[in-house]
């Protein structure tokens, strides 16, 4: 019977501590929160899904990109003379975000619209047709079975804060914690100077901002500084936003004064030295001069269209393109152009978008060692020298309109960052082309996330089924229990044959 009795208790003592055991350590539940931010950009429009854990460090979630879907059309702003297609032109994408995110979350998860550039542009030439692109683009993600929380246009400023907040998020300067492996602890480490922090450059289609945080900063311009507190710590950042310097407004801008410049007014033909040699294009002079970044240059031509027909020269190519900064003014200690006030360049700067993807298509994104500028120069130049049917037989995977363009946009690149921000051959190793870090790409809708993802209040980490003290507690009994009925065993064996008659 005390054998039976013993042996009873002994299992219950072993099957108790391990079920305490595996209970409370058995995987947690991932507790992860999902929000969606559409960059409705001038030429196309981008979704990403972000994710980040609902028990926030510091009030801000650790957030990172889950997946990118690229609209199919124009950007919004293309929709001006059909706007009830702009939204519907999104349904495709938000479907796809409907997979990536749990159903059961679709409801919780915040979807946000910002529109840059193209939509500013179209907000001045046209307010009601960007009221009613708006209200289209509203009704679809109202309709979509997540929780919609705005769709506007947001200030070239903003865009160029969210931009460097994304950049210096992902480069860890606000947390060293991030994407410590592979090559880009190597590019953290190259991104390390005297400035805490990177500035960030951005180039879309319709307007480029610079972003830094300077060591002077004069106080005749306070339009341009914008104050953070991140991660317990106050920044004060410099920031401006060129609306008609994205490079396709660029190129607008150039023609038109290279039209007006024309020797004669019953010339429709055109000769332009940032296009390949052999390559032609037609251009409707109405469509020149219908952006507010034109309508200005207006004037009556006896022809209504433009044939345009390449050069390949890319030192006359630099100096037309040079011509679109005005560099005559400065009312400040220090200008860019067109008589803004910037401080001196300090620190290191992430160059993205079209910067990078430009760049990139021209092999001068370089991670380890950027390439000088005298050597990106020189690959520009001679780029540009090719004749068109060499360049099209080669990258014929590359639609004609992209490709025909990227001789004036690195061009136009060059020429922005060395003739507009002053950047020199002493200062250029410190831009850093950047498309990606980690697996979420560089641009201002991530920063837009951050701040958002600030409102939405943290949640409390997923628990075990028992406090700390009553595990271990629960672990001590079950162990005294298990070792009593042990040691009493041992003594019921190994007691003198007299005491173990007594005690039967």
């Amino acid at each position: 019977k005390i054998l039976l009795i013993l042996g009873f208790f002994s299992a219950l003592a072993v099957i108790a501590l391990i079920a305490v055991a595996v209970t409370q350590n058995k995987p947690l539940p991932k507790n992860i929160k999902y929000g969606i931010v559409l960059d409705a950009g001038s030429s196309h429009t981008n979704l990403y899904v972000y994710e980040w854990p609902a028990e926030k460090e510091n009030d801000t979630g650790v957030v990172q990109q889950v997946e990118v879907c690229k609209v199919e059309g124009p950007g919004i702003s293309g929709y001006s003379h059909d706007t009830e297609k702009a939204g519907p032109s999104l349904t495709q994408c938000l479907r796809q975000a409907e997979e990536v995110i749990p159903s059961k979350q679709h409801q919780e998860t915040p979807v946000y619209l910002g529109a840059t550039a193209g939509m500013r542009l179209l907000s001045l030439e046209n307010k009601s047709a960007a009221d009613k692109v708006l209200s289209s683009v509203e009704k679809t993600l109202r309709s979509a079975p997540f929780n919609f929380q705005g769709a506007r246009i947001i200030s070239g400023q903003e865009e160029g804060a969210y931009g460097w907040i994304t950049i210096n998020y992902l480069l860890g300067n606000f947390k060293q914690v991030l994407y410590q492996q592979s090559g880009w602890t190597k590019l953290l480490h190259s991104l390390k100077s005297i400035s805490e922090t990177s500035g960030a450059l951005d180039l879309g289609g319709a307007s480029t901002q610079i972003t830094f945080v300077p060591n002077e900063i004069s106080s005749g311009s306070p339009d341009n500084l914008l104050y953070f507190r991140l991660y317990g710590k106050a920044y004060q950042v410099y920031t401006h936003s060129f609306l008609c310097y994205g490079k396709d407004q660029a190129l607008q801008q150039k023609l038109a004064r290279d039209l007006q410049a024309s020797t004669s007014i019953c010339n429709f033909s055109l000769l332009d030295p940032c296009f390949h040699k052999g390559y032609q294009r037609t251009i409707n002079i109405s469509d020149l001069f219908k952006t507010p970044c034109t309508s200005a240059k207006k004037k009556e031509f006896p022809f209504s269209q433009l044939y345009l027909q390449g050069g390949g020269d890319y030192q006359t190519c630099r100096r037309n393109i040079q011509k679109l900064f005005n560099k005559t003014s400065c009312p400040y200690s220090s200008c860019s152009f067109n008589g803004i006030y910037l401080p001196p360049l300090q620190g290191d700067f992430g160059a993205f978008s079209a910067f990078y993807f430009v760049m990139n298509f021209l092999n001068l994104t370089s991670e380890q060692s950027p390439v000088a500028l005298d050597k990106v120069a020189s690959a520009i130049q001679s780029f540009c020298a090719r004749p068109w049917h060499e360049v099209k037989t080669v990258y014929h995977q590359i639609k004609e309109k992209y490709l025909s363009e990227y001789c004036f946009s690195g061009a136009y690149i060059i020429s922005l960052l060395e003739n507009g921000y002053e950047f020199t051959e002493e200062n250029w190793q410190t831009i850093h082309f950047l498309g990606k870090i980690g697996s979420s790409d560089a641009g201002w809708t991530l920063g837009y996330m951050l701040n958002l993802t600030n409102m939405i209040p943290a949640e409390g980490p997923a628990l075990p089924p028992l406090s700390h003290g009553s595990y271990v507690g629960l672990m001590v009994l079950c162990s005294l229990v298990l070792a009593s009925v042990i040691l009493f065993a041992w003594l019921l064996f190994h007691k003198p044959k007299c005491l173990q008659k007594g005690i039967v």
